[in-house]
């Protein structure tokens, strides 16, 4: 039962998210790919990663990373930051036009945490954000072990 809710709440917030990115189309160009969308999420959820670590933890070729990076500079998406102790280095940002869309996305996150602060005690309110911060720290070691070791956020 826990995976299915899980799961069902899981996929409520993508679709929403889905929606509203489909709802904005008619007013600009869509101008990310679907694949350029989860790069573009990757480098957010990374805090400014090197090219290096974004290849590292997309487990792809650098080539490819390079090429993906250099089409989301081009749609005004990322830039990339030159490391002032290694020159050769350089960090990849996001610029305001991700941060519109970012957005987007964290709307629906504040409707329903509104929703819950109007609807559930403090004391189930604290116990929800125990059990999200044990999920995230201890329970998804595969991500949170690689963002502590290789992030520069």
């Amino acid at each position: 039962m826990i995976e299915e809710l899980f799961s069902e709440v899981y996929e409520k917030f993508k679709l929403n998210f889905y929606k509203n990115i489909f709802k904005n189309f008619e007013t600009r160009e869509a101008t990310l790919s679907a694949t350029e969308t989860f790069c573009v999420e990757v480098i957010n959820a990374l805090g400014r990663p090197t090219i290096s670590e974004l290849t590292n933890f997309l487990e792809i070729s650098q080539p490819n990373t390079a090429y993906k990076v250099a089409s989301l500079v081009k749609k005004g998406y990322v830039r990339k930051v030159q490391s002032k102790e290694d020159k050769r280095e350089f960090y990849l940002e996001l610029t305001d036009r991700f941060q519109n869309y970012q957005k987007i996305k964290n709307e629906y996150i504040h409707t329903v945490i509104d929703r819950m602060e109007a609807e559930l005690s403090k004391e189930d309110l604290e116990k929800f954000e125990e059990i999200l911060a044990r999920i995230s720290n201890e329970f998804m070691p595969e991500v949170t072990t690689f963002m502590l070791e290789n992030t520069n956020s």
